[in-house]
């Protein structure tokens, strides 16, 4: 069904303290405006009506997508999924997020959502967060109170939530970059291309000979929010990589996983496939980090 927007105000700040400013003193319900995707969508379909938005498309700077002196791979609010799937930055340094990204398959969505709005949807099923989970990215939010920074991995809470407040505004992602001997894989499975995920996972490794020095699994569409299979990541820190290691650590990723059943897949089926994609992405890391 066409519905028409309802009535409100666009405000339109020149920079990131005006934008603060303003959202603080817009009231209850002001929303921050970059690509608009689900924004608009919830809004054309009348789920939230607020009175204001707050647009960044006039600060400058804000789609941002490079390298800093500190190695760091650094993502602005304003950024598209389309630019961060077309830089030679992101897939020859930072491969696990361009993999992620490239699962989206409309680019009419990648040219006018912004990775930083994917985030902020807080959706579990994001082919983004796992990755940038597993990546161990930083977010950093600046708001009335001052600026701030949170790991990833804390940034969602349970039940689709971030801990993103009302009066913040993400300013950056910041996503150190892989060491030496690091092998990464993203797998995820959905009905189409075209569909979000009944199951993804995020996988990095790093190797030094047959042993693994760090691990980490992050895991979407399996619980109300991404989450971190901690025990598996254990298992596999300093052991030798086995095929019965891996199997373990898969193993033990399908007890992080807490799926519902909804019309894109049963509860049981998810937790089938968060092992067998987990078997699979680990085996393919741990063969590029062995240059395979």
């Amino acid at each position: 069904m066409h519905r028409t927007l309802r009535p409100f105000e666009l405000l339109e700040p020149e920079s990131l303290g005006e934008a603060v400013r303003v959202l603080a003193s817009a009231g209850t319900g002001a929303k921050v405006l970059a690509g608009g995707l689900d924004l608009v969508a919830k809004m054309t379909r009348w789920e939230i009506e607020p009175p204001c938005l707050i647009s960044l498309g006039r600060i400058p700077g804000l789609a941002s997508l490079e390298s800093g002196a500190d190695g760091h791979l650094h993502i602005g609010p304003m950024t598209t999924l389309r630019s961060v799937e077309l830089s030679s930055l992101v897939s020859n340094g930072w491969p696990l997020l361009h993999d992620a990204t490239r699962q989206i398959a409309s680019v009419q969505v990648k040219s006018m959502g912004t990775l930083v709005g994917n985030l902020c949807v807080a959706t579990s099923a994001s082919d983004i967060a796992p990755a940038l989970c597993a990546l161990d990215a930083v977010v950093h939010l600046v708001g009335p109170s001052g600026a701030r920074t949170v790991a990833i991995a804390d940034f969602f809470i349970p039940e689709c939530c971030s801990i993103l407040a009302p009066d913040q505004i993400v300013t950056e992602i910041t996503v150190p970059p892989p060491r030496p001997g690091t092998g990464a894989a993203f797998r995820k499975l959905a009905h189409t291309k075209a569909c979000i995920a009944k199951v993804n996972v995020a996988v990095l490794v790093e190797r030094d000979g047959d042993v693994c020095r760090r691990a980490r699994i992050a895991l979407g569409a399996v619980a109300s929010t991404v989450v971190r299979a901690r025990a598996a990541e254990d298992l596999l820190t300093g052991g030798v990589a086995t095929p019965d290691l891996l199997a373990g650590a898969a193993a033990l990723a399908i007890e992080a996983a807490s799926p519902i059943s909804d019309l894109r897949s049963t509860s049981g089926y998810r937790r089938d496939m968060v092992g067998v994609l987990t078997r699979r992405a680990l085996t393919e890391a741990w063969d590029r980090a062995g240059g395979s």
